[in-house]
């Protein structure tokens, strides 16, 4: 039973790897949800023990461990909570850019930052224009006060 356990969280993990090297930010979310449940089936595959539950147990009766299992729980709650969020990041994405692979929202945001260059240089060159303005209006107020 622990060798099938350990089979599903190989299996799970591996094609969650297998996923996260894909371009596609869609593909990429999906590997990250088989790593989640692979990190949950190993929980639980590490607490395997048969027993009562913990509840009004009788003295000598084994019981089994509810912690993993709370622990498990706990794992597939979150997991849900960053897939809704990565899967929201990604809509916005697909929504703004018009595509989910990474290679052409790299184009994209490089020919973005490349088209805000030339309004950059010009509030550089504008906030040192008004730097110099400042310091040649000082000058002369520092005179003043000098004589």
């Amino acid at each position: 039973m622990i060798l099938a356990f350990a089979l599903a969280a190989a299996v799970l993990f591996g094609a969650g790897a297998y996923l996260l090297q894909k371009r596609d930010l869609i593909r990429m979310v999906a590997g990250i949800m088989l790593i989640s449940q692979c990190a949950v089936v190993t929980l639980l595959a590490a607490s395997l023990s048969r027993g009562q539950a913990a509840i009004a147990v009788s003295p000598g009766d084994e019981v089994s461990d509810p912690l993993p299992q709370a622990l498990a729980l706990t794992a597939l709650v979150i997991g849900l909570a960053t897939v809704a969020l990565l899967l929201a990041l990604v809509h916005r994405a697909i929504v703004v850019f018009r595509t989910a692979e990474q290679d052409e929202l790299a184009a994209t945001e490089t020919e973005h930052e490349a088209g805000l260059e030339p309004e950059r240089r010009a509030d550089r060159e504008e906030v040192e224009a008004g730097a110099e303005d400042d310091l040649d209006g000082e000058r002369p107020v520092e005179n003043e006060r000098a004589g």
